[in-house]
């Protein structure tokens, strides 16, 4: 659905995207993860026609973003971080004026917009003025109109900024919806908890370059090879955790009083070989499960994993 290949954008001499290359295939959920200034705007923008790369390419769909740029946008949904409303038009009129840009009948623009109204749960809204709509409705009337035209794509830059948690929760599970109606999302956010929740795989953007992408489990084995176990005794957890220690594969251990979190140099099946050597031990085990990964850890994990290399780099210049 997606392929850049080279892309770079520079404002004057600030280099905004430098050399992206990505490749997101269709009904993909795909994350941006990045500090403001990393890149993740204007990659987006550049997706949406509306920049133009400094050298690069980019395609959507099969189409070229510079040279077949109307082709784009009719399969692409855009939703900025910020964007205005209309006053005095009603939430329904509001979708039946972007139908009518998209040279949708009336009938047709007034059939889709009663039927996103009740896809984003603002059905009952229908008649509400558009400026007088709370922030989180206005953020979900915004998606809607992003799914006007039925797009194959929707680029979708920080859509739950400014929310609170239930109108997040809410709008997570919108996104959700549409991933299992089989739409190709891209999707930038702070919120890095609700991205790894919501997305089949993330990239990681510092400085304008992408440092990693891949699934957070895929990253994580990247970055931090084995796999965190937490398990839980009904006793015996002193003389459990000098045994783990003991053990060639286990890594670290950590006790908290009640759970005992194992680091492990090895896949499933070391896991599996661990806790057969713990029963065998004649331990009695309560709970024995993987540890769920942390999002932002991982992206911490990232970024600093890049400041390292990069470092050594500039270090290794300067000594030659």
């Amino acid at each position: 659905m997606i392929q850049i290949k080279g892309l770079f954008k520079a404002y004057g001499k600030m280099e905004a995207v430098r050399n992206l290359d990505l490749t997101i295939e269709e009904g993909t959920v795909f994350g941006f993860i990045g500090p403001n200034g990393a890149g993740k705007s204007t990659t987006m923008q550049i997706l949406a026609t509306l920049l133009k790369p400094t050298s690069g390419q980019a395609w959507v769909a099969g189409f070229d973003v510079v040279k077949e740029a109307a082709e784009v946008r009719k399969r692409i949904g855009y939703m900025p971080d910020f964007f205005g409303v209309y006053d005095n038009l009603t939430a329904l009129e509001y979708l039946e004026f972007y139908g009518a840009c998209y040279r949708l009948s009336q009938e047709t623009c007034t059939q889709v917009g009663l039927e996103l109204l009740e896809l984003v749960n603002l059905l009952d809204k229908r008649d509400e003025q558009v400026d007088l709509l709370s922030r989180g409705m206005k953020q979900r009337l915004g998606l809607a109109r992003a799914l006007v035209h039925d797009p194959d794509l929707l680029i979708l830059d920080e859509p739950a900024s400014g929310l609170d948690p239930r109108a997040r929760i809410e709008f997570r599970a919108i996104l959700k919806e549409l991933g299992q109606m089989g739409k190709t999302i891209l999707i930038s956010s702070h919120i890095l908890p609700e991205l790894g929740d919501l997305c089949d795989a993330i990239g990681v953007m510092e400085q304008g370059k992408l440092i990693a992408q891949g699934s957070v489990a895929d990253i994580t084995a990247q970055i931090q090879p084995g796999r965190v176990v937490k398990i839980t005794l009904l006793n015996r957890m002193e003389e459990a955790l000098k045994w783990l220690e003991n053990q060639e594969e286990v890594e670290q251990v950590q006790s908290d009083k009640e759970t005992l979190t194992v680091r492990l140099g090895g896949d499933e099946i070391v896991q599996a070989q661990l806790l057969s050597k713990l029963v065998g031990a004649g331990f009695t085990i309560s709970q024995f499960a993987e540890a769920q990964v942390n999002i932002e850890d991982v992206f911490m994990n990232v970024i600093r994993s890049h400041v390292e290399v990069s470092e050594n780099e500039v270090d290794s210049e300067t000594i030659s």
